[in-house]
């Protein structure tokens, strides 16, 4: 029991020398050999299943260090940086053919699939503009049931019903 009541008279100790306020952020001075600095789960763990090599830790890098330095944090990937490996990317190019494709073979799914989402004020003024032109654009009408079911999905439109 002493050498538990050592380690926390060594951290309390640690934690008034750097002028911190809690054990873990002694973790910060404490490299380890991976590079970086000591995760707060590991000095957890050390505290409780290898007392001794934390006390020499806390003792060589804070106690007998004159100045105790932070040590700089280990390099990490930055977020969204890991590639999915079963997408296929396609050019825009690419798209429009499979696109046209889909439309000579007359794939709804697909072709709803492939086509650019619109907003749904860019879905209207197409309409509207397609209305005065005296055009039908089926594909057009889906774009603009679809915009309007997106932006309320719990009262979805019943707008199917007043297609002719």
């Amino acid at each position: 029991m002493s050498a538990n009541k050592d380690l926390e008279n060594l951290i309390s100790s640690a934690i008034k020398k750097i002028g911190g306020k809690k054990e873990n952020e002694l973790c910060k001075y404490l490299p380890i050999s991976s590079g970086g600095y000591m995760h707060h789960f590991t000095f957890r763990k050390m505290k409780y299943k290898n007392p001794a090599e934390l006390a020499s830790y806390i003792e060589k890098y804070i106690i007998n260090s004159s100045k105790p330095s932070i040590v700089t944090p280990k390099k990490r990937a930055a977020r969204g940086s890991r590639k999915k490996k079963d997408q296929i990317i396609f050019s825009r190019i690419q798209l429009e053919r499979m696109l046209n494709i889909a439309r000579l073979a007359g794939d709804k799914e697909i072709i709803g699939i492939l086509s650019p989402k619109k907003s749904l004020a860019g879905a209207k003024k197409d309409l509207i503009q397609s209305i005065r032109q005296n055009r039908i654009d089926q594909e057009l009408w889906n774009t603009y049931v679809e915009a309007i079911s997106a932006l309320n999905p719990v009262a979805k439109p019943d707008l199917q019903t007043t297609q002719s």
